[in-house]
Parts: structure tokens; sequence; C-alpha cells
């Protein structure tokens, strides 16, 4: 199916961030809603939302160009434009009457054979398509995205007996590549998987708190990344998604669900929410929620939280339980075990929504699979009901839904001495309803590095990072320390890397399967370093890493590194010395170093100075593009998509980028076999000319008067200085030739003078207590 235009019918939330996606992948979107009673704007509603969606964090679109694709309209005007659409996604009000009165005016004008599909998650497929013809339900489905939708990666796909099943073939094929989504297959049931189960979580959740008398706090503390849970755990989530929200899914699931469901049982309103919704704490988008922001008597911001019995509120503070710390070393099975409240929570948390879920397959997918994904790219869950289910074991929930006199699903019986997931031969495999394992299938294009460790040991290891044989005479590096950090080991092993590589190999790729792909250096190692004085050992880390980066950009194979998440400082350095990148639409890049004092240290001011340079539309003259670098650098810029990372120099024009996170393994590997037939690597540049003490000068001036007018810290003309020193070229002018190796010994000086500076110190250690850039 060949998806060229869409339209999206609801300007709200929902559906202007459907249409925002759709932008971002390229695609042409009509946005429409209704004409507002009075206004002379008759696209205002549809233009509202577009000037929202410019000033939103997170941003909606990933980049400017997208916000350009989407066109406004109204369904009063415009709905004759809809016959040049092959896609129209309906996202309005959820009611069915609604929907049926704008599908039968769609039906008139939409052409033949294109898609129409619902936003629902409420509404059966069959009452949405009662009165329309079969035409129309030849290409009908339902695409329940998840909100917002350019970060949540689950789309649920419901579809009817009579929908056509190549449509629905381009349908997923579309969501999957060209909007990064993970498509999960539904049952057209109440609430499909990821809410069904979800709303039961939290439910089961906030009633286990109340009952057993846990702080808010604590209930997020054991609820959240002890259980692969985001660190928002159920209560910071209520109050991300909204209190006054819950009421309204839990209504419209109760009006669906069958009578013997079990979040009928479960389900009750508490009333010390019911007070807070009606004192406007709706959560972050109103007062607060279970958490709020106050003003303290200096000025400052505190942190509050409500105390569940008495509604009084108190300074929250993160609880330090033991049960965490047993959950830290034994994993879940510690933790349901642990004896005090906390570990009762949790026990029965997951004892109830562990065993609804089991009890829903079939009935809402055919698989665990299915489930477990859209759990997890739905809700952000870490791992899926089922895989919790082999964390804690079978064993262990029969016998506590014994204990407390619950009836035992089929499914879980069946799993009963065994486990949900098992690897045999290297596979791995799921167990199905009928009770005999069947392989998890990866869908073609999909390579994930997880499968290969199934069947593989590394060509090579140490603490900080690993090499993989992932086929076709590619290698893959991948960082494994805490955050994909980099240290000395880090160096040490690209190097010997690439001597591999070399040596038996067509290409490299270096990627990793973390949520970030690196945070950059290990400021913890190096703030020790710094407090034993091991000037010696630092300095060497910097020439270490000069090196082991040098190496990379001229090694004689292709190198293609392909990020997803954060690449900062050191992270994003890499990527600037690689052949190419092949980035996850989501990276998020920068060369951060100043917000800790320093300047980047691993050749990135001079790979930025080359790539600015080298632009071809460059302006003329010297300056611009020297000052292009020195802001992106001096304001450690981050470019919140792939695409701004082009648009700020840390991607190249050519650089590859790949929507779905799971395509991204196997699209640089195809990019890296593409470039090795006749790869010649880059020559050093030799002639890099740059004006000096000039444009120090220039650069001084400008800083000057951020400090003045207080944008600027006196330790950032400090950092700044050092910075403008590196990227006009020290005690130089534009008549002299640098070599790359020049520019990389002002780096080293830099960091060097810079990293021993109290200054500096200060900074780095309030990063490491706090997270936070210290503004000294």
């Amino acid at each position: 199916m060949d998806i060229k235009q869409v339209a999206v019918i609801g300007a709200g939330v929902m559906g202007s961030g459907i249409a925002a996606h759709f932008a971002n992948a390229g695609v042409p979107v009509l946005l429409l809603d209704i004409v507002p009673k009075g206004a002379t704007n008759r696209n205002a509603v549809a233009e509202g939302a577009l000037a929202r969606m410019a000033k939103a964090d997170p941003a909606p679109f990933m980049s400017k160009a997208a916000a350009r694709l989407v066109t406004p309209g109204n369904t009063e005007d415009d709905l004759g434009k809809l016959a040049g659409c092959d896609w129209i996604v309906e996202a309005v009000l959820e009611d069915p009457a609604v929907k049926q009165d704008l599908y039968a005016r769609i039906e008139q004008v939409m052409k033949p054979g294109a898609a129409v599909s619902s936003n629902t998650s409420t509404i059966p497929l069959a009452i949405l398509t009662e009165g329309r013809s079969e035409a129309f339900r030849r290409g009908f489905l339902i695409t329940h995205f998840f909100n917002p939708p350019r970060y949540m990666r689950l789309l649920e796909l419901v579809t009817g007996p009579e929908t056509d099943p190549a449509l629905v073939a381009g349908i997923r094929g579309f969501a999957d590549l060209r909007l990064g989504k993970g498509v999960v297959d539904c049952k057209d049931t109440p609430g499909f998987i990821a809410n069904r189960i979800g709303t039961y979580w939290i439910q089961s959740a906030v009633n286990a708190a109340f009952d057993l008398g846990l702080t808010v706090e604590e209930a997020d503390a054991v609820a959240g990344r002890p259980m692969g849970v985001p660190k928002t755990g159920v209560f910071g989530l209520i109050d991300l998604v909204g209190l006054d929200l819950m009421p309204h899914i839990a209504k419209s699931l109760l009006a669906t669900l069958p009578k013997d469901d079990g979040y009928r049982e479960i389900y009750r309103v508490e009333p010390a929410i019911e007070t807070l919704i009606a004192e406007g704490y709706t959560g972050r988008k109103g007062k607060g929620g279970f958490y709020r922001l106050s003003k303290a008597a200096d000025g400052s911001r505190v942190k509050e939280s409500i105390d569940l019995k008495t509604g009084a509120w108190a300074k929250s503070d993160k609880p330090k339980l033991e049960s965490v710390e047993a959950a830290r070393q034994g994993g879940l099975k510690a933790l349901v075990a642990f004896g005090d409240k906390t570990g009762q929570y949790v026990a029965r948390v997951l004892g109830q929504t562990l065993s609804y879920a089991a009890g829903l397959v079939p009935q809402i997918a055919d698989t665990v699979v299915a489930v477990d994904e859209a759990m997890r790219l739905g809700y952000n869950w870490t791992y899926g009901p089922f895989e919790l289910i082999d964390q804690v074991g079978a064993d262990w929930l029969i016998g506590w839904l014994e204990s407390q006199g619950k009836p035992v699903p089929a499914l879980l019986k069946a799993a009963q001495g065994r486990s949900f997931y098992q690897v045999q031969d290297g596979k791995l495999q799921y167990l199905t309803t009928g009770g005999d394992y069947a392989e998890v299938k990866r869908p073609d294009g999909v390579l994930l590095l997880a499968d290969i460790k199934r069947t593989a040991k590394p060509i090579a290891r140490n603490g900080s990072a690993a090499l993989w044989d992932i086929g076709d005479g590619v290698t893959c590096f991948e960082f494994t320390s805490k955050m994909n950090s980099l240290d000395d080991q880090t160096m040490a092993l690209l190097a010997e890397a690439i001597r591999i590589s070399a040596s038996k190999y067509k290409a490299m790729v270096i990627y990793n399967e973390g949520t970030n792909f690196s945070v950059g250096a290990n400021l913890g190692l190096a703030l020790f370093g710094i407090n034993i004085a091991l000037w010696p050992q630092i300095e060497a880390l910097v020439k270490g890493g000069q090196d082991a980066y040098k190496a990379l950009k001229f090694a004689p194979f292709p190198t293609v590194a392909a990020p997803s998440g954060m690449a900062l400082g050191g992270g994003c350095e890499i990527l600037l010395h690689a052949a190419a990148i092949q980035a996850h639409a989501e990276t998020y890049c920068g060369l951060v170093e100043v917000g800790v004092g320093l300047i980047p240290g691993w050749g990135g001011c001079k790979e930025m100075l080359l790539r600015a340079y080298g632009q071809p539309k460059r302006p003329g003259g010297p300056m611009p593009p020297l000052g292009q670098v020195f802001e992106t650098i001096g304001t450690a810029k981050v470019a919140k998509s792939a695409f701004e990372a082009k648009e700020l120099l840390y991607l190249r024009p050519a650089d590859g980028i790949t929507m779905n996170r799971d395509r991204l393994l196997a699209d640089a590997k195809a990019r890296a076999l593409a470039m090795a037939e006749g790869y010649q690597p880059p020559k050093p540049a030799e002639e890099i000319r740059l004006p000096g003490p000039t444009a120090k000068t220039a650069f001084a001036l400008a800083v000057a008067d951020l400090a003045r007018t207080g944008r600027a810290t006196p330790y950032d003309v400090v950092v700044s200085d050092r910075l403008a020193n590196v990227l006009s070229g020290g005690d130089t002018d534009i008549t002299e030739k640098l070599t790359e190796d020049d520019v990389l010994a002002l780096e080293r000086e830099a960091f060097t003078a810079l990293v021993r500076a109290p200054g500096t110190i200060a900074r780095v250690e309030h990063m490491l207590a706090t997270g936070k850039p210290l503004r000294n």
C-alpha cells in the first residue's frame, strides 16, 4: 500500500500528536477539526493545535521541516480533500454516534481503496462500522496509538472479519518502517491489551497502597524500578497521565467488560482521590496530584507528597527500604518474599496483575509474546507480564493464588514447573496456549544483538565493552558499562576491536541495546583520579581516547555508528569519528562537556571544525562556520532527534535515520556492507586554517556580553576562553596550516588545564551528586 498523503480528523492531544508523527515520517498530513461556533477563523482548532505543538516539550515534531508538512483545516470546508488521502485516521470524541456520523460523511468523499482507521481504545469495531457499506468495511480498522504518539512505540492493530488483508499488511508495514511502531495484533476486546492490563495494574497498586498503609513514596519505590516499571512508579504515573482521566478510563472499561471480569472485582473509588480531583489536584497539568511542588520560605521549590490517610502535605523524601536492597541483590523473588509491608505490597500487586494477564490469553491476543510486547512498548515496562512471571516463578504465583483462595488460570497451570520462555538450541521459545513451545519469530529486517548473544561468545571482552561477530563479515562493538559510560577499558578494547576487524572482517558497527547509546565519559572515575591527583593517568586517558578515535576514523574498513537514545560527550565524539552513522530517529546527541567545566577532549572540537568548514554551502569567510561550532559546543546544544542532529552537524547529510528501533542494527549492518566494497579510508586533513587570536578576541567579547546580562556565569567565561583558544587555533593565523594532530594537541592542553581547576571540580562533583549542572 503506497501511502503518500494522510488525513487526521480530530486535533485534540492525540489527533494532533498522531498528525505530527506522520509528518515526522515525511508524509504530508491534513489535520481537520470542527469549526468553532462564532469563530472568524474557521481553522482555529487545528491551527491552535499546531501552535501548541510548536511550543510543547517534549516536542511532538522531530524537526521544523516536519512541522511544515501539516496543513490545518476544518471538517466543513475541507472534507472533500480526503479524496486525495491514502489513509484517514479518526481521533474524535469517544462517542459511537459522533464517529458513525463522521464515517458516513467520509465515505461520500474518500477515494476507493483508501484506509480509514479509528484511534479508539474502548468502542468495538463492529459498532463503529454499523450502517457502512461493504467497501468501507473492507478498508476499516482500529489503529490505537499511545500518548505521546512520537515517543510511545506501541500501535495496537485491530481488524474486522471483512477487513482487506492486503490493506492491513500495507498499514502494518508503513507503521513499522515509517512510523517506527511496534505493531501488535489485538483481539477486538475492551481496552485491547495494554490498557486492559495497565488499568487493572494501576487499580490494584492504588488499592494495595491504601489497604497496607504505604506512603506514595514507598509504593513508587518498590513498584517502580525493582519491578521494571519506569521510575515514576504508580502514583507518579497517575500524576503524569492525570488523576481526572483515570475515572473516565474506568467508566469506559466498566461499560464494556464482561460481567465476570476481574477488574470489576477490584475496582473501587477512593474518597481521598475524589477530593484531590475536586480541589484541582489533577496531576502535573494541574496544581499537582499525589505529588506537588511548593515554594519554601527561601523561594526554592520543594517537592511534597500527600498522606493517603490524612490528606496532609509534607516534604517528599525518597525512602531507604531494605526490601529494595533485597531486590537489588536477589531480584523479584527476594522482593515478594520480603516480610515487611512493602514486600507484601509487591506480592499482592504482582499476584493480582500477573494472574489477571494470564487469564486473558488467548482472549485478548493469541500469544504471550504479543501481551509482553504491548506492555513493554505501551507502558514502558522493562519486562512484560509473562516475563515477570518467569522471574518470580510460575510455581510461586500459583502458590500465592491458592493461599488467597483465588482460581489459577489455565495458561498459568500449563506453566507449572516450567516457564513461559526458554532457550532451545540458541533460539528463544515461548509457551503456547496449547501447552507446547514455539520459536519467537522476528520480522524480516529485524536483527537483535540479544538474539546473537544466545548462540555466540564475544570475540573479545573486558569490563566496559565487548566485540561480537554479527555475521557476513561484520563485527559489532558494544559498550557494556553502567549507562554505557566510557573509560580507559572502553578505549583499550576499541583499539583491539579495530585491529581484529582489520585482520579478519569487512566492517564494524558500533551499537548496543541499552536505553542510551552512551552518556559520555565516566565522571565518577574521573573525579576519583582528580581527588588523588592522578594527573598523568588522566592525561593518558585523554590521549588514549584521542588515539582510539583517530584509529577508528582512519580504519581500513568502514565503521558505522548506530546510536539510539542519548549520545553525549564522548558518546557523541565516537559518532563524529565513524565513517558513517545510521541513527535511530530518537537519538539525542551533543557535546555537553562545558556543563561539567570541560571541553570535548577526544577529537570533538576538531571534527566539528572540519564539518563546519566542509559544508558545501557554508557562508563565506572564516568566522561564520567557526562561530557556529563555538555556539554549538559552548552552549552544550543537544539535538532532540536524529533529524535535528543533521542541522547541528552531529550527523552528515548522507547519514541514515531508522525510525524503528528494532531495525537499527540490521540497517547499520547493511550500510556497512554496502560501503565495504572498494572502501578507502579518509585522508587526514593537513591544511586546517584558523584565524587565531583575532577570533578568540571576538569570542571573548561575545561571552563578556552574555556575562554582563547574566546569561553566562563567571566560570562559563573561563571555560569559554579555553574553548575559544582551541577553536581559533591558538597562537596562529589564517595563513598558517594546521593538522588534525595540532588541533588534538590544543584539545589536550585545554582539557588538562581545566580538569585541575577548582571550578571544574566543583561542577563535576555537583553533577555526580545531583545530576544537574552547577551554575558557578
